[in-house]
């Protein structure tokens, strides 16, 4: 696998993040799927490695997750 990929089970194991909350931050936009390989989501680690500590950050914070979508997503095309 390439090591600029990280599948949903890694992602899990590494950040300390339920799988709920991995899919349903995927559903409303904070993160993003890069490809797929078979059934498994596969995602940019430098970009996982950045947002979760900074989602966490924020909801920590009080921020909704409908605003951190909206500042996070401010310079992604």
């Amino acid at each position: 696998m390439n090591k600029n990929l990280i599948s949903s089970k890694e992602i899990v194991a590494k950040f300390a993040i339920s799988y709920p909350a991995l899919t349903h931050y995927t559903n409303i936009g904070l993160l993003h799927v890069v490809a797929r390989n078979g059934n498994k989501r596969l995602y940019s680690f430098q970009e996982v490695k950045i947002r979760i500590p900074k989602i966490r950050q924020l909801t920590n914070g009080g921020y909704p997750l409908r605003l951190i979508v909206k500042e996070l997503n401010q310079g992604r095309s």
